[in-house]
């Protein structure tokens, strides 16, 4: 077996840490390689006072790197961005969209992805569209009649998840946080807690879970969406973090089943 690795696809700066950045942190450690591609730079995401919002440029700067210190705390290989504008990446052109994420699955050439299921855990049209790409960047990544302007060999990945939200931790977590919806086209979305029996992976890195919270306290920008959470002693917040690490498996070359997994690469160790 090849050296290891693992290629998350996320929307924004802070997907990756506030959605699974203990599971990142837990296989960085372990020596998998861990990759990060980011759609935006989350220049949209101002929740401080209007008035002292620095502008979608400068604030596209700021949480680059944030998420570049999130990156270097998690212990991860790479970050590649997409270049997409916060709150546009659905607008994207599809065709482009695909290519760059193909080219970068060839160049990487991991066995395992990791994006946002069909309804980007709470609705976010971003989330949405990102997750479709990379469903689609996976099957012309393997497909030798796929060229791109890389020249890159085809590369079939072994296993894609998604990364969800239990019932078990949106209820845990739903008193702290503040109201969870927002109108998207005239109608109401919010966070659509997965299912325990829809679970197909659970991932154990609770030990990993206080460098996941300092990677999480990076985005400095973003706290204000924690709400109380942000604002726990780390103790409590690890303990939160722990809950986390669900996962369904959206399809596999190498196992299969309804007994869940503790691996993202069982089947190719």
């Amino acid at each position: 077996m090849s050296k290891l690795k693992l290629l998350a696809v996320f929307a924004h700066p802070d997907d990756e840490a506030m959605g699974m950045g203990g599971t990142l942190v837990k296989y960085a450690a372990e020596g998998v390689e861990t990759h990060l591609i980011c759609a935006s730079r989350g220049e949209m995401g101002w929740f401080g006072a209007e008035e002292q919002n620095p502008g979608w440029e400068r604030l596209g700067q700021i949480r680059e790197e944030e998420l570049r210190n999130a990156i270097k705390e998690m212990g991860m290989t790479s970050l590649s961005f997409l270049d997409y504008l916060d709150g546009q990446v659905d607008q994207a052109d599809h065709t482009e969209a695909i290519e760059k994420i193909v080219t970068h699955i060839r160049r990487i050439k991991p066995q395992v992805v990791v994006t946002f299921p069909h309804d980007g855990n709470y609705g976010h049209p971003d989330h949405i569209a990102i997750g479709q790409f990379t469903n689609a960047a996976i099957v012309c990544a393997a497909d030798a009649s796929y060229n791109t302007s890389s020249g890159l060999e085809p590369h079939r990945v072994s296993k894609l998840y998604y990364m969800v939200d239990g019932e078990n931790f949106i209820n845990l977590i739903a008193p702290y946080m503040s109201d969870m919806t927002f109108p998207v086209d005239g109608q109401l979305r919010g966070e659509s807690p997965w299912k325990e029996w829809m679970v197909t992976t659970r991932i154990e890195m609770s030990e990993y879970c206080h460098t996941a919270w300092r990677a999480i306290r990076c985005h400095k920008s973003q706290l204000a969406t924690l709400g109380a959470l942000a604002e726990m002693h780390e103790d409590a917040a690890v303990a939160v973090l722990a809950m986390q690490g669900a996962f369904f498996r959206a399809f596999s070359l190498v196992n299969g089943g309804r007994t869940v997994e503790d691996d993202f690469f069982a089947g190719l160790r």
